[in-house]
């Protein structure tokens, strides 16, 4: 009977590829195999240190059909090594219906910590992160994304979300008008690369920076946001979550008023918060 194999979940570099750990470079170098999001992407990285190994397609369309062929793999010996495009597997990338299927059946999951995007922008915004939600990528289409922001409104948690270029000034403009312009945040922008930004302020004043300055409006970003404060805070907060959502059917002043009798928030903290101010 053969003893299963090990799963190694792999970080890698999220721009500086200084900060590929050595532990990994053993591990590419051991196992059988490395499921990759992109082959192409992972061959260029594994070039760079002077490796050719045997890579293995596994991304969102076929994770599915991948994973138990893989398991089997596991099962009969060999051990595999898993990557994203950069940072952490797992991390709004593919990779845990393997990973759930190979501890199902009883195969060792090790990880190989190195980058995360989120971590590391994290570390560096000056915001509290004894506590904080990771929101991954909002929706792309606006109405979804103010809904899904409409419904942190109230949380005390300090939030992270990853966005894109093509979105970025659209989700700081939804951030502007469901958090309110003055919530302080962070926004982390090519983190490790030639061209890293960390910018700080409220919403508005990042809003106004990446409206101002193209070059900030390339690269890949984090954004933190300073969860909702004290229980006054909470009620504008709620109020304004409200807000958005009845100005979307109602006149300003009507929507205004019915946010501020059910949210328990001050009229005038509610009236202009919503998307035709953001």
């Amino acid at each position: 009977m053969h003893t299963p194999g090990t799963l190694h979940v792999v970080a890698t570099p999220i721009g500086n590829l200084g900060d590929l750990a050595p532990r990994a470079l053993e591990i590419f170098r051991s196992v059988a195999a490395i499921c990759a999001e992109d082959t192409r992407h992972t061959r260029q990285l594994l070039a760079h240190f002077g490796l050719e190994r045997p890579l293995l397609a596994l991304h969102q369309h076929n994770e599915d059909a991948q994973a138990a062929q893989l398991v089997q793999r596991l099962l009969s010996g060999d051990s595999l090594a898993l990557v994203s495009d950069a940072g952490t597997p797992l991390v709004s990338d593919p990779g845990f219906r393997l990973v759930r299927a190979a501890r199902e059946a009883g195969v060792r999951v090790s990880p190989v910590p190195g980058a995360c995007a989120a971590i590391a922008a994290l570390s560096v915004a000056g915001i509290a992160s004894d506590r904080f939600a990771f929101e991954g990528f909002l929706p792309a289409k606006g109405g979804a994304r103010r809904e899904r922001l409409s419904g942190l409104v109230g949380e005390t948690r300090t939030l992270l979300f990853y966005e894109s270029a093509h979105r970025i000034e659209e989700a700081l403009h939804d951030m502007a008008g469901v958090f309110g312009g003055e919530r302080r945040a962070v926004m982390a922008r090519e983190l490790t690369k030639l061209f890293e930004t960390v910018l700080d302020g409220s919403l508005a004043e990042l809003r106004a920076a990446v409206a101002a300055d193209p070059n900030q409006r390339r690269g890949e970003f984090v954004v933190i946001i300073e969860g909702a404060g004290d229980d006054a805070d909470a009620k504008v907060h709620e109020g304004r979550r409200l807000y958005a959502r009845l100005s979307e059917h109602l006149p300003p002043s009507t929507a205004a008023k019915l946010a501020a009798e059910l949210s328990g928030a001050p009229r005038k903290a509610l009236y202009g918060s919503g998307r035709e101010n953001a």
